[in-house]
């Protein structure tokens, strides 16, 4: 049974991998430049404001759980489909 054994050893190295990112500024690589301004844009936006996540990507829950079932509402906009 040799499985057992490089189960192990990658169970032992795993958590020293994941360990090892570096939590510094990101740069763009040697000679390498940042993306091009957008569209409309006068000047290109700094490496912080391109990780930054928009609104519609990250959308804010505007309604609340429900905690148990209740009846729907009547929905005006459910009709049937036209013959």
């Amino acid at each position: 049974m040799r499985i057992v054994p490089a189960l192990l050893l990658i169970s032992l190295l795993t958590p020293g991998l994941a360990a090892c990112g570096v939590k510094a500024d990101l740069k763009p690589r040697a000679g390498g430049t940042l993306p091009a301004a957008p569209y409309g844009r006068e000047d290109k936006p700094a490496p912080a404001e391109l990780l930054q996540a928009t609104p519609q990507a990250t959308p804010e829950r505007s309604v609340e759980l429900r905690k148990r079932s209740e009846k729907r509402a009547d929905d005006p906009f459910d009709l049937p489909p036209e013959e």
